[in-house]
């Protein structure tokens, strides 16, 4: 029996993903170099590795922090400006309604997600929120989603993840939850291992649709 829910961040709740792939982009275009989407999508849902070496390889160690800064001031301006995605409000309140315990497991830091979760009026629903900078490892690692199942006193096989990206939910799978992908723009072509179910939003299907959907359901 389902007990919880437990959402990522970046990218589910708002799509600062597309939003940071072309913060890059853009930057990297100056460069006359293009930007490999695969590059990028190595680094969703974990740290940044990736694009460095790959700055490295085409550009030199020292292009590293100049070209991260200028990536950096791009996505906040535009970041600002994103809503939050089709049907979150929705599954947090239908949670509420259902009694379920909510949780959230970003490998974002505390500061990042709780200033946006603020912003858009949802951090009250949040029974629990765990984020990188109180781990060692983030996501593909299950820490994040171990710490978050600690606090909801819940088993992995009684609460259900929500994300994005691969390396989330290598994660929640690796956690023993059940895992749903809501992919976005970047992240809807890219190969997930493991997963209970996939949605292209949470406008597509409810909260209630879902859990009984995967309920009883083994990982695909």
């Amino acid at each position: 029996m389902i007990k919880a829910i437990v959402f990522d961040f970046d990218g589910l709740i708002i799509d600062t993903e597309t939003v940071w792939y072309n913060a890059f982009k853009d930057v990297l275009r100056d460069y006359d170099l293009d930007f490999p989407m695969e590059v990028f999508t190595k680094c969703v849902g974990t740290h940044d590795k990736a694009i460095h070496e790959f700055i490295e390889e085409k550009l030199g160690l020292e292009s590293i922090e100049t070209i991260m800064n200028l990536a950096k001031e791009n996505h906040r301006s535009e970041v600002d400006l994103l809503e939050i995605r089709e049907g979150v409000k929705d599954y947090l309140s239908a949670a509420k309604e259902m009694g379920l315990k909510i949780g959230l497991a970003s490998s974002s830091n505390r500061e990042w997600v709780e200033g946006f979760l603020t912003k858009l009026q949802i951090i009250d629903f949040f029974d629990t929120i765990k984020t990188g900078d109180e781990v060692e490892k983030v996501k593909p690692d299950p820490t994040l989603y171990i710490n978050a199942l600690e606090a909801l006193n819940v088993k992995g096989s009684e609460a259900v993840a929500f994300e994005d990206s691969a390396n989330g939910a290598k994660a929640a799978i690796a956690a023993g939850m059940k895992c749903v992908i809501v992919p976005n723009e970047v992240t809807k072509e890219i190969s997930f291992e493991k997963y209970h179910l996939r949605i292209n939003s949470m406008g597509e299907m409810s909260l209630a649709e879902v859990i009984k959907h995967i309920d009883n359901d083994t990982a695909m």
